[in-house]
């Protein structure tokens, strides 16, 4: 099974999260996304596969969703997702990508329904 983990090293629930997969012996690719951003592509496919838009999967409490004006109804998808790829503090976290599908742990064992 191949897993991967979009990570933020300075997120608690992020390194819980890896912590949960680890403790299950599991291979697993670790994506420090603020260090390698994402593109329009993996995006994409995270929100496919999380079934969400572009706006539910930022960090509305973030300063910057705040400084730029991201709650403006009037932005569609591509500006929404450039955003995330612009400011990738904005992407909850941590994500997960098991057996074609993808879980946020928020909690962390929200990620053991896709295992």
């Amino acid at each position: 099974m191949s897993i991967k983990i979009y990570h933020n090293p300075r997120c608690g629930k992020s390194r819980q999260t890896l912590q949960l997969l680890q403790e299950r012996e599991l291979t697993i690719e670790v994506i420090e996304y603020l260090k390698t951003p994402l593109s329009i592509d993996e995006i994409e496919h995270i929100l496919q596969k999380l079934t969400m838009n572009p706006r539910d999967l930022m960090r509305k409490k973030e300063a910057t969703y705040k400084e730029q004006h991201l709650d403006n109804p009037d932005l569609d998808r591509r500006a929404l997702i450039n955003a995330l790829i612009t400011y990738p503090i904005l992407i909850e976290r941590p994500i997960v990508l098991a057996n074609n599908q993808a879980a946020i742990g928020r909690p962390p064992e929200a990620v053991l329904s896709i295992l």
